[in-house]
């Protein structure tokens, strides 16, 4: 696998070597010991998946406290724009966002450590998301930002009447309004 450092220091972009000929393609879409050598030691404990039609906004979402998730993700069919803003106060890169397209022809893979908020767009007719996660859903500890939070300038690649969201993720608080962040200076994986 290559790895795509981005902007924000430990969001990373995987690219995977990918096998193909005349009968289709093989990757290894995940190796404990290479991912520790090459990103950072995770112990994923949870995957989960979803299927969404264009158009769909999921996010933009977190868990708190001992709660946080470290996700690495994926999209097996369709395309859809992934999205994750630093919401770690006193960080150098806080409120700042990273968007990759992610798609089943790509095999990219996004890799969101502890201390931030995700989400993505669909756009495609449908689209496949997977995501390995290192904590299990606690759903005490859920939380979310407004996803169109104008201070984020996020470009969601969709016409706005075409968004679809869930009634929870239409009222998520702006950043500057969230009464939960997490703190730049605390190591999140101790």
């Amino acid at each position: 696998m290559e790895i795509e450092h981005t902007a924000i220091p430990g969001v990373e972009i995987i690219h995977p070597r990918v096998f193909g000929d005349s009968r289709g393609y093989f990757f290894e879409a995940w190796n404990s010991r290479d991912f520790a050598q090459a990103v950072r030691p995770v112990d994923f404990c949870q995957d989960n998946e979803s299927r969404s039609c264009f158009g769909v906004v999921r996010g933009l979402h977190f868990q708190k406290g001992e709660h946080s998730q470290s996700k690495l993700v994926r999209v097996l069919e369709g395309r859809v724009l992934d999205v994750v803003v630093d919401i770690r106060r006193g960080s150098p890169t806080f409120g700042m966002h990273v968007a990759v397209e992610l798609s089943g022809e790509n095999h990219l893979q996004f890799f969101i450590p502890r201390g931030f908020a995700h989400g993505f767009s669909v756009l495609s007719e449908t689209a496949v998301f997977q995501y390995k996660c290192d904590r299990f859903y606690a759903p005490g500890a859920e939380a979310g930002i407004a996803w169109d939070d104008p201070s984020l300038g996020i470009d969601w690649k969709l016409p706005s009447d075409k968004v679809i969201l869930s009634e929870k993720d239409s009222c998520n608080p702006l950043l500057k309004d969230c009464s939960f962040l997490f703190d730049y200076n605390q190591d999140l994986y101790k």
